[in-house]
């Protein structure tokens, strides 16, 4: 639906001249109406009385505000169209585009990862870890071109984690580009199963969860690492500790904490899933929701292998992170359908929702 947008005060001024004394100064309500020509002859023309210049002066002020608090409402919309990109999430910048059958990136640089690659956004470029979900084009299609600039800039090769049943076939994807580009392209791909565990940083590891597509897919979680010392070492002294340490005794427990989970696309039954725990109590958990209302409803969300807004709200006891990011939207919604969807969500849940609604349209634009 498109709105036309309000007058700006510069498009006033032809209709509102200052000083103007003529008729086509004034407003079409303004103007003197004409008698009707011909016939009637015996009515009298009449003719609507000019209003005095301090009750023109206070109408065209009235309508200069009005029109100009109306242009710094557009502004405010438009500012908030394009910030909608880059969301503060539990402490994470997260950035990205997520648009169903199109393109989903999703990156938090902070990480320094990105979670499927879409089309290849130029923020990602930068991110030397990459998790992909499945091999669908809207998720996967610009792989060599993340490779390929990042050759460019020079930056050492990525690491690129895929469901292992998709590795030779990109390996011989990458083949074929090799053969025609002449290029080296070079990158680090690791299959990593459901349940591995990999070491990312010496503080951070990930570890892949079940999801349910239509084709082999799965979600990450990335968990931070910290050591805790045992509980029965707590109540010794720094000495005594060192001295144990020293010996060869493991005094620390180490503790994984899940921050950020990424499901890809998915129907909703990953959220049952009992070895998915993790992924439903990181801090973050960054899903998908591609349809949000009557006209596509859950069964065809859950025959195409997405999930439906309304099957979020159902799962709502199962959702204990501290944030949402709700992506993969449908392209068929504007911005303000999102929002207003989401609004609708329990309170509670909806107070934790956050949609990513980058490359999509807005009444306003």
């Amino acid at each position: 639906m498109r709105m036309s947008l309000p007058l700006s005060p510069t498009q006033l001024r032809p209709l509102f001249s200052p000083g103007s004394t003529t008729s086509s100064a004034l407003s079409p309500r303004l103007r003197p109406i004409s008698a009707a020509s011909g016939g009637g002859g015996g009515h009298r023309s009449r003719t609507t009385p000019r209003p005095s210049p301090s009750q023109t002066s206070a109408g065209y002020l009235t309508a200069i505000g009005r029109a100009i608090e109306e242009e710094e409402e557009y502004r405010r919309a438009r500012a908030e169209v394009h910030r909608k990109g880059v969301v503060d999430v539990e402490g994470y910048l997260v950035e990205g585009v997520s648009v169903g059958g199109h393109e989903t990136c999703v990156v938090v640089p902070s990480l320094n990862c990105a979670f499927d690659i879409g089309r290849c956004p130029a923020k990602a470029v930068h991110q030397d870890f990459l998790f992909i979900s499945h091999a669908h084009l809207d998720h996967i299609g610009g792989l060599p071109m993340y490779v390929a600039t990042r050759g460019l800039y020079n930056l050492k090769p990525p690491t690129v984690f895929v469901p292992p049943c998709i590795k030779e076939d990109l390996e011989k994807l990458f083949e074929v580009h090799r053969s025609m580009s002449k290029d080296e392209l070079k990158l680090d791909i690791v299959a990593l199963d459901v349940g591995e565990t990999y070491e990312i940083r010496n503080d951070l590891v990930v570890r892949p969860f079940k999801t349910h597509h239509v084709i082999p897919s799965q979600g990450y979680v990335i968990y931070s690492v910290r050591n805790k010392l045992k509980k029965q070492y707590a109540h010794l002294k720094g000495p005594q500790i060192k001295k144990l340490k020293d010996s060869g005794v493991e005094i620390t427990d180490t503790i994984l904490s899940p921050e950020v989970a990424f499901t890809g696309d998915t129907k909703s039954d990953f959220m049952l899933e009992p070895r998915n725990a993790d992924a439903m109590r990181a801090k973050v958990l960054i899903t998908e929701a591609t349809f949000l209302d009557d006209e596509f409803g859950v069964e065809h969300a859950r025959q195409h292998g997405h999930m439906h807004l309304f099957e979020i709200m159902e799962n709502a006891q199962w959702i204990r992170n501290k944030a949402v990011l709700l992506t993969h939207f449908s392209s068929r919604y504007k911005i303000e359908d999102i929002r207003q969807a989401v609004s609708k969500l329990q309170p509670k849940l909806s107070a934790k929702v956050i949609p990513l609604t980058e490359g999509f349209k807005s009444i306003y634009t």
